[in-house]
């Protein structure tokens, strides 16, 4: 056997160790403890070849099921993939584009919540169809020429925009925005009419941010009825049992971020209200913090606490006393994280509408109340060109994909179809929009720039300062030819800038779904694991490697199944001594990388970036308290707009973990990259 014939015709030197590679995945799948079986059946495999110069992908495939008769389970996971590669290939074809591929992880996610269905459940559209539908929609008071710009930008993958969009444009429910931010005043009208809005926008997919700072304190007194207040954590029950029920519209689960001041009479309820695994399941929840606590922190003195219903004084802490509770909160559970209001209201670029107390669940976009969210990130992995035997960043490319996805996300607001007047009248009076990236660890990886180095952190703010300029400049283009945002003029941007179509322009999301349709890691995230074993459907296991790892390990000469699976029981390369130390380098796993170089590449983000980051500080299951409260120090010292923690195994639920009695790296079906627990947002 000497050649393989391609479905396209062409010839390629026949290479078996990518039929070895197939059959110890099928036996993988069914038969883990037999995977050694696989080399023999791989023999009959070749014996059965013998006499052959030419044979088809297809004719090959057909002698490797007949060898495979003797393990029917292993036949069938065999096939089973086989048939998977084929619905890749269909779909690939629909797109008419031929130079991207959509991994089989990426096909079932667009199958399960993406594509049209008729009213009997069936998908009635393939994703070439949904990137077609997408781009008609959002080109509808465009151009011409856009539909088709649109088009191409999304099917080869260069950019995607939030799920909503994905899910909704172009149908009856047209509701394209991922997040919301929604007013909480300290009334039981106000207080329901909140849960009704937020049941009905999480319906259309979208997520919800609150701040519950206006709510009289526990035990205060209700004049109406004579009571006493049960307080705002009794009543953020109440959101969460109101979203379990809606699932988000049954495409993902509800997601909703809590904000309380740390000033706030409750701040120790709400800072332990995550401590049990079962409460609050559908918020994320962050805590208000300001300068002047920072600096009470710091100088160990009292932080007055204060009744939002009269502005009175309930009563003098230790303001050191709150910070340690929080710290210690966060290393046991990962929750509150801290959102810096001060930070965040210096950078608002509309300073005279008032201050922002309030985030999307992610955090990444502080919003007033009513505002709605549009969100997009442009994929860095497409960014690169081949030069020779190495890659190259094109700036050239990323200019001209920032333009383009910048008018895209502008069109959205427009075309959107609002749940609520009072959010489309906000929305529109700022016209914010968040474009981003996604692929950045995967894109260092490629470039050979180890995630923990001072070069990673020099090209994250060259991105970050690149996308801000060109981001601007392309909103102001589009502002001169459509006419700024209405709060222009009140705005920090009229004595920068002619004209101004969007008050934010930037941002960085934590892209779990639209990062695994684009088979990247996740947003600016470093990856979580080089290799891992995800459950799939049926109760199947999925050997899953990270794309850029593999391919250096078949081009270095070291990959083999064995290998792959014994980094999948840890997820970490950096005692295989098999794998070349510059690869090991290359391929640090989030909990093998200093908090530290975390929060300085969050920062380096965050210096360009006209909303915020969403990004998690991994930390290893020994971290300490000190460690956490280094890193919340950190975070503030070096300007960013909030930090979200996470301490490996401090949730029960997480959707990445060690399993018995295999003691493989286990996770979820649809386990994102950088997100690793369950309570992730899928943007």
């Amino acid at each position: 056997m000497k050649f393989v014939k391609r479905r396209d015709g062409s010839l390629v030197k026949f290479d078996g160790k990518r039929i070895l590679y197939a059959i110890e995945r099928a036996f993988f799948e069914v038969r883990p403890d037999e995977i050694n079986r696989a080399r023999l059946v791989y023999k009959k495999v070749l014996e059965a070849m013998k006499g052959f110069d030419v044979l088809s992908v297809d004719e090959i495939q057909d002698i490797i099921e007949k060898c495979l008769m003797e393990f029917p389970d292993v036949q069938l996971a065999y096939r089973d993939y086989r048939t998977k590669k084929d619905e890749v290939r269909r779909f690939m074809k629909s797109l008419g584009i031929s130079d991207v591929k959509l991994t089989m992880n990426a096909i079932t996610v667009l199958k399960e919540r993406y594509l049209a269905r008729d009213a009997n459940g069936k998908i009635i559209e393939t994703p070439g169809e949904l990137f077609k539908r997408v781009a008609k929609t959002i080109a509808k008071n465009d151009k011409a020429e856009y539909e088709e710009k649109f088009y191409n930008m999304m099917a080869r993958l260069e950019f995607l925009p939030n799920s909503p969009t994905l899910f909704n444009a172009g149908r009856e429910l047209g509701q394209l925005s991922a997040c919301f931010v929604l007013p909480v005043h300290d009334s039981l009208e106000s207080i329901f009419e909140a849960v009704k809005r937020t049941a009905i926008i999480e319906q259309s997919g979208g997520g919800v941010g609150f701040d519950f700072s206006e709510l009289r304190p526990k035990g205060d007194i209700v004049k109406s009825t004579k009571g006493v207040a049960s307080g705002p954590v009794s009543f953020m029950r109440v959101f969460d049992v109101a979203t379990d029920v809606i699932k988000a519209g049954g495409r993902r689960r509800g997601a909703m971020m809590g904000v309380l001041a740390v000033n706030h009479p409750d701040i120790f309820d709400f800072i332990e209200a995550k401590r049990e695994s079962s409460y609050l399941t559908n918020f994320n929840i962050s805590v208000g913090i300001t300068d002047k606590f920072m600096d009470a922190v710091a100088e160990g003195g009292a932080f007055e606490l204060v009744n939002p219903r009269d502005g009175s004084i309930v009563r003098k802490v230790s303001a050191r006393d709150i910070w340690k509770r929080i710290v210690k909160s966060a290393w046991e559970t990962g929750d509150p994280g801290l959102l810096f209001i001060d930070t965040i209201n210096k950078r608002n670029p509309t300073p005279k509408l008032g201050m922002i107390r309030a985030t999307n669940p992610c955090g990444e976009v502080p919003l007033y109340p009513y505002e709605s969210c549009n969100l997009g990130s442009i994929n860095l992995v497409r960014m690169l060109r081949r030069e020779g035997e190495r890659h190259v960043f094109d700036w050239d490319k990323f200019r001209e994909t920032i333009a383009l996805a910048v008018r895209f996300l502008d069109n959205l607001i427009d075309v959107n179809n609002y749940p609520y007047p009072e959010i489309e009248k906000t929305t529109k009076a700022n016209r914010k929009i968040g474009l981003g990236v996604m692929g950045f660890a995967d894109m260092l990886a490629l470039l050979k720039i180890p995630y923990d180095s001072a070069a990673a952190l020099r090209l994250g703010e060259k991105i970050a300062k690149f996308l801000y300029d060109i981001s601007h400049s392309a909103s102001e283009q589009l502002g001169l030819e459509r006419g700024s945002f209405p709060n222009f003029k009140e705005s920090i941007w009229s004595e920068r800038y002619s004209a101004m179509r969007n008050a934010t322009t930037t941002v960085i999301a934590p892209t779990g779904s639209i990062s695994i349709i684009a088979g990247v890691s996740s947003g600016i995230e470093p990856i979580f694991a080089v290799a891992f074993v995800r459950n799939i459907l049926g109760g199947k296991r999925l050997l899953e490697i990270n794309p850029v790892f593999e391919r250096y390990a078949k081009e270095y000469g070291f990959y083999s199944t064995k290998l792959m699976l014994r980094i999948a029981r840890t997820g970490s390369i950096q005692d295989i001594s098999e794998v070349p130390k510059d690869i090991r380098r290359i391929f640090k796993t989030a909990h093998e990388i200093p908090y530290a170089q975390h929060i300085k590449v969050q920062a380096s983000f965050q210096k360009y970036v006209d909303n915020s980051v969403s990004k998690t500080i991994n930390l290893p299951a020994g971290a300490s308290q000190k460690d956490v409260e280094r890193a919340f120090k950190l975070a503030y010292k070096l300007g960013c707009k909030g930090i979200t923690i996470y301490r490996y195994g401090s949730k029960p639920e997480q959707v990445l973990s060690f399993v018995a009695p295999k003691k493989y790296l286990l996770a979820h079906a649809e386990y994102a990259g950088g997100c690793p627990t369950g309570k992730c947002p899928m943007p």
